[in-house]
């Protein structure tokens, strides 16, 4: 019986022994389980750390770059105001002076008509029409550049507006017309008889119309000389655009 006994205590002790064994080995598994869980949650973590890192990078990089690039408009835009006053300034100058020398030439003609003594000779007189026509002359020049000078500054107004505020309205010339010279109906684009000498700027918006409807609305993306190209804005067709039809302004200054 004492020999039963033990080997009945030996077998149970081995039994208890396998059951710890097996329940140690479901504990170490679990804790393998949730190291594994753990240490990928962890390089989870570092990627996206890591991406929100280069995020900010690039975030700031853009910001530099737009504050650089605000800053140069705004050196370009006092720039060219101050060169348009300095023109502005010579050209009414050469006002005064045109106005003097045109004074100066109609005495001298009206003397030298009436026989009068002025101790003026038809040389001189001859001298002072060449000093007008050379003072017209430069007179048109100062006033081409100004007319030059002025679309610069509104351009670099409307970018400089662009980089402030999204909400931005680019206004044009209350009284500025035009027509429709060309329709593009594949790329949605319009050319327009007017351009920078009347008044048009980049991202001004008009209105086409035909026999007082509206037809659509277009917006300037390139000012030339005297025409300009513009893009047809998506939902503000209401009809086909044609030749001939008439643009004005969406948003006329006041």
């Amino acid at each position: 019986m004492i020999r039963i006994s033990l080997i009945v205590a030996i077998v149970a002790a081995l039994a208890a022994g396998a059951l710890n064994v097996f329940q140690i080995r479901d504990k170490i598994n679990t804790l393998i389980t949730e190291r594994d869980d753990f240490h990928s949650k962890w390089d989870q973590t570092r990627n996206e750390l890591n991406t929100t890192r280069q995020e900010l990078t690039k975030t700031k990089d853009d910001l530099t770059q737009t504050q650089q690039t605000l800053a140069s408009t705004q050196t370009q835009l006092t720039n060219a105001m101050v060169t348009a006053t300095t023109q502005q300034k010579r050209a009414d100058e050469l006002a005064d002076k045109l106005t003097k020398t045109t004074q100066e030439r109609d005495d001298a003609q009206n003397q030298l008509a009436a026989f009068k003594a002025t101790g003026l000779t038809a040389d001189q007189v001859g001298g002072l029409n060449k000093a007008l026509k050379s003072t017209q002359n430069e007179l048109a020049a100062v006033q081409e550049e100004n007319s030059v000078l002025q679309r610069t500054v509104n351009r670099l107004t409307v970018k400089l507006n662009e980089l402030i505020g999204s909400n931005y309205v680019v206004t044009l010339r209350a009284d500025l017309k035009g027509k429709v010279m060309a329709v593009d109906p594949k790329w949605n684009f319009v050319v327009l008889n007017i351009g920078g000498d009347q008044g048009v700027l980049d991202d001004g918006e008009m209105l086409v119309s035909r026999d007082g409807k509206l037809v659509a609305k277009v917006i300037v993306r390139s000012v030339q000389k005297d025409r300009s190209i513009a893009n047809i804005i998506p939902g503000w067709q209401l009809g086909d655009i044609i030749e001939g039809d008439e643009v004005t302004p969406a948003h006329p200054a006041s």
